[in-house]
């Protein structure tokens, strides 16, 4: 779903372990680490698009999860003018993205990055809250901090409660 604007319609997730670490995965092939996000579809609530791409990506059912939140309103950021594909229509030139803070419920082996046909990941691992700051693309830097700020009261909420 992209809008008038050329953003396409995503949801990206932040998985919080019990001690506060968050599931940190590498794209498959390539040495760029993000969080797991995807497209929404044009029948599905943001919630449903975040389950379905939690599956997806990352193996984990609605069981293994609880939701602690979600930003309030998409978050924008804008594609490097080398990746925008001017042949596709309509032109993508970004993407918007309700962000989600989860918590795992299961156990980290039940995180897998086999179950899809075509899997985005080979590899995740836990970091530190503020880590992928350092480590994202810098066209995703911003999004990435305004949904960290946005989200982290929950997970000191949580930490103290």
């Amino acid at each position: 779903m992209i809008d008038l604007d050329g953003y396409r319609a995503n949801v990206g997730i932040i998985l919080n372990n019990q001690a506060g670490k968050l599931l940190w995965a590498r794209r498959i092939g390539e040495e760029a680490w993000q969080f797991p996000q995807g497209g929404i579809q044009s029948d599905e609530s943001p919630e449903e698009a975040m389950y379905r791409e939690l599956r997806e990506e990352v193996g984990l059912e609605p069981a293994h999860v609880s939701i602690l939140g979600r930003t309030n309103d998409w978050l924008r950021y804008r594609l490097p003018k080398a990746l925008i594909r001017h042949q596709s229509k309509p032109v993508c030139i970004g993407q918007k993205q309700i962000w989600f803070l989860l918590e795992l419920k299961g156990d980290e082996s039940d995180v897998r990055l086999d179950v899809s046909d075509e899997p985005e990941f080979d590899h995740w691992r836990w970091v530190d809250y503020w880590d992928p700051l350092e480590e994202v693309v810098s066209f995703k830097r911003g999004v990435y901090e305004h949904a960290l700020a946005e989200l982290e009261p929950l997970v000191i909420a949580r930490s103290t409660g």
